[in-house]
């Protein structure tokens, strides 16, 4: 067989693909007769409700000289990393506002930071294209740099994301802007699975963020600037499990809903997004009302039981609280007493969800929790 016949063979196999897949999704679209907000409404659900006390910034960590770009929570929600453009990553006593390390970074460009499972390591990632893991027991010199314990060098490009797998501190993903994900192994520095890259079912783009399921930890969201989200199993490298479509800028950040079974994502289009990882459905858009053109969404967050989502927007000091049944912002956090000055950039809640971070372009990190008895619920 000749290369003009497989050429031609190759168009027309690609040609029947793209067809099958414009007849799926419409067929899906058939199918989805309406959404979650719609449905609870006709339920008669009635949106949360907040007081002016409910919920009140009670911390402000303040420390920083350069804009905040990540932050992470232990999972006994007493301690907080976070990363700065200022270079530094700052570990901070939540409960007292003091702060027990702040680390010197390698390179000043950092993008991500994370929490290993038992809170004794941090790592990070950013424009050297490597993530970079730090042991907390580590002793800092005179001039607070602390040696780097483990490097995992292998992306193409800059480190987006890391995170480590829950309940695995010998494990943790990266997300990169060579279009890939890789899981490591901290132990040997060595990469144990390569997520897209040569394979086509992955990403045609930058990715930006990862979220790895509590109840599965085998399976993992990725968003990426090609405006999709991937879910894989990590067992499985080859090719990703499903691709969900739905937004029209760069899908900025990814998390799983406190189930397993469905997502959130945000993006450059201005909205949040709900998804189902079981039929691959869009169960909900969560989309501000007004003029204007649309505001990204930079981080995303549940609370426990998933009715609210907290959701930050790359215009001042915006912060929305989402209720996902009923689709409705049912409160602004730019608007509460002691908010930011400045573009909120990431967001993260306690393992408890008792308390919300937010990090910020004014170089501070704010802790908001819930007055008297009520909870984030």
């Amino acid at each position: 067989m000749s290369v003009s016949d497989l050429k031609e063979r190759h168009a027309v196999a690609t040609e029947t693909v793209n067809n099958l897949r414009d007849r799926l999704r419409q067929r899906r679209l058939q199918l989805l007769d309406t959404d979650v907000a719609r449905y609870s409404a006709a339920q008669g659900r009635t949106p949360v409700s907040f007081g002016a006390t409910d919920l009140v910034c009670c911390r402000t960590l303040q420390g920083h000289t350069g804009k905040v770009y990540s932050l992470d929570w232990t999972s006994e929600r007493n301690r907080i990393v976070s990363a700065s453009q200022d270079g530094r990553l700052i570990v901070w006593n939540a409960l007292t506002s003091q702060k027990t390390h702040a680390i010197k970074l390698p390179c000043a460009w950092v993008m991500t930071c994370a929490f290993s499972p038992n809170g004794q390591s941090v790592a990070c990632g950013g424009l050297d294209s490597v993530c970079s893991i730090f042991s907390l027991s580590s002793t800092a010199d005179k001039d607070g740099t602390v040696p780097v314990s483990r490097m995992l060098s292998g992306h193409k490009g800059y480190v987006s994301c890391c995170q480590y797998v829950p309940n695995e501190d010998a494990h943790l993903i990266t997300s990169s802007g060579d279009q890939t994900c890789i899981l490591w192994d901290v132990t040997t520095g060595l990469k144990t699975s390569v997520f897209g890259g040569e394979f086509q079912s992955g990403h045609t783009a930058d990715v930006l963020s990862v979220s790895i399921s509590g109840s599965n930890p085998n399976s993992f969201i990725s968003g990426s600037c090609d405006s999709t989200a991937r879910l894989w199993d990590s067992r499985a490298a080859s090719r990703a499990v499903r691709t969900f479509h739905g937004h029209e800028g760069d899908v900025n950040t990814v998390k799983f809903f406190p189930d397993g079974n469905r997502f959130g994502t945000g993006s450059d289009d201005g909205t949040c997004r709900l998804y189902d990882i079981r039929t691959g459905h869009q169960l909900q858009v969560y989309q501000p009302h007004g003029d204007g053109e649309n505001v990204p969404v930079t981080s995303i967050a549940f609370s426990v039981s998933g009715r609210l989502l907290f959701a930050g927007y790359a215009s001042n000091n915006t912060c929305y609280v989402w209720d996902t049944l009923l689709g409705e912002v049912v409160l602004d956090l730019g608007l509460q007493q002691d908010s930011h000055k400045n573009r909120i950039s990431c967001l993260g809640l306690s393992a408890d969800g008792s308390a919300l971070c937010t990090g910020s372009w004014d170089s501070n990190l704010k802790i908001w929790a819930f007055g008297g008895h009520r909870r984030v619920i």
